[in-house]
């Protein structure tokens, strides 16, 4: 597989373009595409819409117009063959003339493959697997959790003092991190479907759970609020039933049962912000994707831990992660990892429309 270095440009851009619409897309991937006309000149961007609405690939076209005839697409992920609620992209980057396709990800559900397949016998060259590891464990990592494992992607988001702690022996916890820190939460929040809380966290803390900006304004769009409450604890005045967003109050059983709820609700990227217990619940059944740990230069020596009890008594049966990187936001550290377990394969999950 060779591609030029143009090529590889577009693709770390369309990787851009994808991960730009995260928390935008879901049931369907957050993919991104990009048109480069024959002389390897960008003429074209595009990322997907939300559901029903153009797929990446129509949106990079669309803006290359003719300069698309005799170019080369950069897609992350492999452009769709069947019809749903819009045309297949196939038939749209034949209709436009382009020469040559570079895809990172091969199309992995039985609804949609065989765009590959149709390009290729209208004459397009196509490239598979570009560059593919990056995108699976970018902006597509939820979505193929998805057709995978029939669960969404959890992103576990936790802040800390440096020695693990996340509140203070009396109970306080308000402003472990600083402002900046702070932003990055609701940065973060934007880019998922769901923010999943206990009922311990609803009644120690009353969040809001929403999305705001920097002057503490309410977003117009809005994950659904998700708070696990199989004691029925959560009072009616609690502020994340406020109705500034959607909220669901669930009684399942555990996390797994949780997951399988908003799944079938086309929730495919979670955030998981509750407290130390129901962090431990989702981390003993292997069920956090990743991690997000913002870092407080700060010593407090008692307090609740970062994690509650896991169930391990040796160093040697230790959860590992891997560090995928390391950032300062003001005065905090924001550390983000990925467990090195491998995930189990479940039921294959419907394509996309």
């Amino acid at each position: 597989m060779t591609v030029t270095p143009a090529e590889s440009a577009a693709m770390a851009r369309a990787r851009e373009l994808g991960a730009s619409v995260l928390g935008t897309t879901s049931p369907n991937p957050a993919v991104g595409a990009v048109v480069l006309d024959a002389a390897g000149a960008v003429v074209g961007e595009g990322a997907t819409s939300p559901p029903g609405g153009p797929h990446a690939e129509v949106h990079a076209l669309a803006q290359a117009g003719e300069r698309a005839r005799g170019g080369t697409a950069v897609v992350t992920l492999e452009p769709c063959a069947h019809t749903g609620r819009t045309g297949p992209c196939a038939d749209a980057l034949l209709a436009a003339g382009v020469a040559r396709v570079v895809v990172a990800v091969p199309e992995p559900t039985q609804l949609a493959v065989g765009g590959a397949q149709r390009l290729r016998a209208g004459g397009v060259d196509v490239e598979l697997g570009i560059e593919r590891q990056a995108a699976e464990e970018g902006a597509l990592a939820a979505w193929l959790t998805g057709v995978r494992e029939s669960r969404p992607f959890v992103v576990w988001k936790a802040g800390a003092t440096l020695d693990g702690r996340v509140a203070a022996a009396d109970g306080t916890s308000r402003w472990i991190t600083g402002p900046v820190a702070r932003a990055a939460v609701h940065a973060l929040r934007a880019t998922c479907d769901a923010v999943v809380v206990g009922s311990g966290t609803v009644l120690a803390d009353d969040p809001r759970l929403t999305v705001r900006d920097a002057d503490g304004r309410d977003l117009p769009r809005q994950p659904l609020r998700v708070v696990h409450d199989r004691r029925g604890r959560v009072p009616s005045g609690a502020r994340v039933l406020d109705g500034a967003a959607p909220t669901l109050v669930s009684r399942a059983a555990g996390p797994a049962e949780l997951l399988a709820e908003l799944f079938d609700r086309d929730v495919r990227r979670v955030l998981l912000e509750g407290g130390p217990t129901l962090a431990a619940a989702f981390l003993r059944a292997g069920l956090v994707d990743e991690a997000v740990v913002h870092l407080a230069p700060k010593l407090l020596g008692a307090g609740p831990s970062l994690v509650g009890d896991l169930g391990i008594t040796t160093i040697g049966a230790a959860l590992d992660l891997r560090v995928r990187d390391v950032m300062v936001l003001g005065g905090d550290v924001q550390v983000r990892l990925r467990p090195t377990r491998h995930t189990g394969v479940g039921r294959q999950a419907d394509g996309r429309d």
